[in-house]
């Protein structure tokens, strides 16, 4: 664990700053200012992760950690913010809603992807971005899935577009359809990638209204969308765990690609529930693992070549272009479909 010290200070000194600001800016967010610190860093000094600052240790072993371990420990901890029973209360619609966006999410990035022809891993992780909640989603899976530090990058790079858009655009189209406050609310929560991007729509939606129905259920949608992540997470590492068998028929072990630390959500959400552990308690712990999140975006970014990040052209922002307006379209039919615009 010594080894890593250097390395995790350095994505906490990135952090600090990436979070202070990013609670001042919530539509770029803490998560977003770090990994493009971490790529702008990486940029001027090319070699600072390999840098010896000691006998026989580097800044890399402790990135390497905060952008895997760290990330991992730090998902766990958002667990404690999730409440099962308000997530059983949104109500049908919101589930069959979010059934319909996550398979058109999945689908167009697995078609429209490989007629783009990029590279599974980052089709996988605009998909899931697109599908569950934004950057949060993408660093879950990518270390279920063996994905790059450049396909992180690239992929939240291209959600961040859209989430930026989604936030002018939303309550525009909503307006323009005569959307009445919770129907806004709903489609916000499982229309748009981000959370903080779904809070600042439906808040620009609800100060407009003089009341918190938008944003209320928008928040509660938003946050039944994270628990897609664990069957999302489990049957990619069976699909992962499948591929490496394929390949390795002498060494192959289940437990290496299976993703633990998805139990452990699952068990801080349940801890959350129903022992009671205060708002208060909750609220820190989410913070802390915000703070985490933050930190390993920062080390993600330290990893990133910027150059090889490039090579990829306009493709990704195409595909990302391409499921944000399927999802958006395909909610906005269901809703229509059931009689609520």
């Amino acid at each position: 664990m010594m080894k890593n010290i250097p390395g995790i200070l350095l994505c906490s000194v990135i952090a600090l700053p990436a979070w202070y600001f990013g609670r001042r800016v919530p539509l770029a967010g803490g998560p977003i200012i770090a990994i493009l610190a971490g790529i702008l860093i990486s940029l001027l000094i090319p070699n600072l992760t390999k840098l010896q600052i000691c006998k026989g240790g580097s800044f890399a072993a402790g990135v390497r950690f905060t952008s895997r371990k760290l990330l991992q420990f730090s998902i766990i901890l958002l667990g404690f913010e999730m409440n099962l029973y308000n997530i059983m209360n949104v109500g049908r619609m919101a589930l069959v809603l979010m059934f319909f966006t996550f398979l058109t999410a999945f689908v167009m990035a697995f078609f429209a992807g490989r007629i783009l022809k990029l590279p599974g891993n980052t089709r996988t992780l605009i998909g899931v971005g697109t599908a569950i909640c934004g950057g949060s989603a993408i660093a879950a899976v990518a270390p279920v899935i063996g994905a790059e530090d450049e396909d992180v990058a690239r992929a939240i790079s291209t959600i961040f577009m859209f989430n930026i858009a989604a936030v002018f655009v939303f309550p525009v189209l909503g307006r323009f359809l005569g959307m009445g406050d919770a129907d806004f609310g709903i489609w916000a929560g499982v229309a748009i990638n981000d959370t903080s991007s779904v809070v600042a729509a439906a808040a620009v939606w609800s100060n407009a209204a003089q009341n918190n129905t938008a944003l209320n259920y928008a928040t509660i949608v938003k946050l039944s969308r994270v628990l897609l992540l664990v069957p999302v997470t489990l049957v990619l590492a069976l699909y992962t765990a499948h591929k490496m068998k394929g390949r390795d028929t002498g060494n192959f072990s289940f437990t290496k690609v299976f993703p633990w630390f998805v139990l452990f959500f699952i068990a801080a959400a349940v801890i959350n529930t129903f022992l009671g552990m205060g708002s208060d308690i909750s609220s820190r712990l989410g913070l802390i693992g915000k703070f985490g999140i933050v930190m390993a975006m920062a080390a993600i970014g330290l990893n990133t070549n910027l150059k090889s990040l490039f090579t990829s052209g306009i493709k990704p922002i195409v595909l990302g272009g391409l499921c944000w307006a399927a999802v958006a379209i395909v909610a906005l039919y269901v809703l229509n479909l059931a009689g609520l615009i």
